[in-house]
């Protein structure tokens, strides 16, 4: 794409934020102009203030970036126009609606105005009519906010996207979640190690509340979510009742039939990839497929007494957190800029 969109990250030193600079250091649509995180590393370049986490290098072309104080005219005069947002919730609550009120589009991994009427939960790939809810905010006059859905929620909504045309009745989900998902430095080595917490505050809630917004669907949800001393991936088991008499080979077929949003740079070719291996998905492929970390697995697919079940892996910082914000940015411009 010629003449880039100038793009800023909030939060740029934490996990997701790792993840924002990461895949926007050489992304074909968006520039990365700006990037802010505590008052602290301001003033420092990139690579000396932070704690990089990933499994894999840093890229050359952000690590001399210069780490610069939360101002919205320094952004302005930058020519920022999207902000993607890896803040902490209580200061997102504060941060966001200032941003959008001054003209910005924020794509936030925050849930502070995730439940909020005119705010999109959005997963392209499943529910991207709902960005036409930007214009409730006022855009195109005003700048709009727009969320991603929780980490376990989103992979669990790319599983169910292709069989909602079965009639999901009641959705029984567990989820084993890695430490990243807790964020940096997140928690202790005393409390995880040799050990699973099988309480997340507030995880079980969003998921049941977000899955129905986000695939307009009223299933009865029973959800547990349990941390576990795993350092990238969530995985989740599923059990599925539906309206109809659903057969496993059916299951696949709408899995691998499942390819929207494939004009976007971030959606993978196959975005949800099912395989009948005995032991697969396992949280060590986190960082497959292509763009990494994009990419559902899913697997242990069986049918007992009518029901449905599955397992399914989602990488909780790319898919479910920074790389599902990005996506979001490429459906907006894609559906609003035509480009």
């Amino acid at each position: 794409m010629e003449n880039k969109i100038k793009v800023a990250v909030m939060g740029a030193t934490g996990a997701v934020g790792q993840v924002f600079m990461w895949m926007l250091s050489d992304h074909t649509w968006f520039e990365l102009a700006y990037c802010t995180a505590s008052a602290a590393r301001v003033g420092q370049k990139y690579a000396s203030t932070v704690h990089w986490v990933m499994p894999f290098e840093m890229p050359e072309a952000i690590k001399d970036i210069d780490v610069k104080e939360f101002n919205f005219d320094a952004m302005k005069e930058a020519g920022v126009k999207i902000v993607f947002s890896a803040l902490p919730a209580a200061v997102a609550m504060e941060a966001e609606p200032q941003l959008r009120a001054r003209g910005f589009y924020v794509f936030s991994n925050a849930a502070a105005m995730r439940y909020d009427q005119d705010v999109p939960i959005l997963i392209p790939d499943t529910n991207v009519e709902q960005l036409d809810l930007i214009r409730t905010q006022g855009y195109p006059q005003t700048g709009f906010c727009v969320t991603n859905a929780n980490c376990v929620t989103t992979g669990l909504a790319m599983a169910l996207a292709p069989l909602r045309k079965f009639g999901i009745k009641t959705i029984t989900i567990n989820s084993y979640q890695s430490v990243s998902g807790a964020g940096y430095p997140g928690l202790s080595s005393f409390d995880i190690t040799d050990n699973c917490i099988p309480f997340i505050k507030g995880e079980e809630e969003k998921i049941e509340k977000e899955v129905k917004k986000i695939l307009s669907i009223n299933p009865d949800v029973y959800a547990y979510t349990v941390r576990v001393p795993v350092m990238f991936g969530h995985l989740e088991t599923v059990w599925l009742d539906f309206e109809q008499d659903v057969e496993c080979d059916e299951i696949v077929k709408a899995w691998n039939e499942f390819k929207e949003c494939q004009d976007l740079p971030s959606t993978p070719k196959q975005p949800i990839v099912y395989s009948p291996e005995s032991t697969f998905p396992q949280p060590k492929y986190a960082f497959w497929g292509n763009p990494k970390g994009m990419v559902v697995y899913t697997g242990r697919l069986k049918k007992k007494n009518g029901k449905i079940g599955f397992c399914l892996l989602v990488n909780n910082i790319v898919k479910g957190a920074a790389g599902g914000s990005i996506q979001n940015a490429e459906a907006f411009v894609s559906r609003f800029l035509n480009r």
